[in-house]
């Protein structure tokens, strides 16, 4: 059968990983940490879409740009550099991405710090995201959700239809829409056609679509100028394109996926992967001396070098009230 279209893996990898602290500092984000089988997220993004695509880009940022090319060079990948001057948000990364395709290029853009499992229902997900991407579609992958979690947005469908998409909900709101059975969490991942989703970009974003034209066509072999880049709008690809847009499909996935963003996220997946926990269900992430816990249940203990944390398991979301205090401080603890 002739193959049309030539198919990208746009990976994206801005991003600290707040509430991964002390784990995940801007010197070596979350999603470069060899925390799993010995593997980086990074690392298991690449490894996982390999066979499916013709080539893959990186769009990553001056801080961080170093670390990517390492895992690239280590997996003996060629890609194509897209190095951010500034964060912009996912709409800027994504349209550099876009520009820098051809046309009928389909895109694949994916986070660089996503856990997935069943790799079979990712495949089947993929390959029906680019048959609707080849037909003009925007297509966005919601997941079947397995419980009532707040720290996800949501897609609320019918059939591959997006009626509407959640911001993150309280456990009434999150019980609710699990009850309904037609919402699914919004990975973050998508798929399209570069010329699609810029002309829907330019048709509700043009400020957005024209600063980032211009920073990417002054752009020096895939490095991006800080002063241009300062004019284009911060605005996630979601508010920009996919919430306004009447070109929208989503393919619902049963693939298991975590977007691992908080210690009860990691603590569920570490698990699985046999990690040790004593009889009250405390960890330990990060050390490997003894270390006892008394009188408590469902505790974290986060160790490194220069800080540690102690957390109770239900208050993962909380990590990025002390990342922030410290941003305030400009602590070195966040290097």
């Amino acid at each position: 059968m002739e193959k049309v279209n030539s198919i990208t893996h746009v990976i994206l990898t801005g991003g600290v990983g707040s509430r991964l602290w002390p784990l995940s500092r801007k010197s070596q984000p979350k999603q470069y940490l060899d925390l799993f089988e010995g593997k980086s997220l990074f690392e298991m993004t690449v490894d996982r879409n390999r066979s499916l695509v013709d080539q893959v880009m990186v769009v990553g940022n001056v801080d961080n740009c170093h670390l990517s090319r390492q895992v690239m060079e280590k997996s003996n990948t060629s890609y194509i550099d897209i190095i951010e001057s500034t964060p912009r948000n996912t709409a800027a990364a994504i349209a550099f991405a876009a520009f820098a395709s051809q046309p009928d290029d389909i895109l694949i853009i994916t986070p660089s710090d996503h856990i997935i499992d069943a790799m079979e229902q990712y495949d089947e997900a993929i390959k029906s995201a680019i048959d609707k991407a080849s037909k003009g579609f925007i297509v966005t992958f919601g997941i079947v959700p397995t419980k009532p979690e707040t720290g996800y947005g949501y897609i609320e469908r019918k059939g591959d239809n997006v009626v509407s998409f959640r911001e993150k909900p309280n456990q009434v709101t999150a019980t609710e829409f699990i009850a309904k059975g037609n919402f699914l969490w919004n990975s973050g991942m998508f798929c399209f056609k570069a010329s699609v989703l810029l002309d829907e970009l330019k048709a509700f974003q043009p400020e957005v679509y024209e600063a980032s034209k211009i920073a990417w066509e002054s752009n020096v072999n895939g490095n991006l100028d800080l002063a241009l880049s300062l004019e284009i709008p911060s605005i996630s690809i979601d508010y920009a394109v996919m919430e306004r847009s009447k070109k929208i499909k989503v393919v619902p996935s049963k693939f298991v996926w975590s977007d691992l963003g908080s210690f009860e996220s990691v603590y569920d997946y570490l698990i699985t992967q046999g990690q040790e926990v004593d009889e009250n269900g405390n960890m330990v992430i990060g050390a490997t001396s003894y270390t006892a816990f008394i009188g408590l249940k469902n505790t974290i203990f986060v160790y490194t070098p220069t800080a540690n944390l102690i957390l109770q398991k239900e208050n993962s979301q909380d990590v990025k009230n002390i990342y922030t205090a410290l941003e305030k401080q400009n602590s070195d603890l966040l290097n």
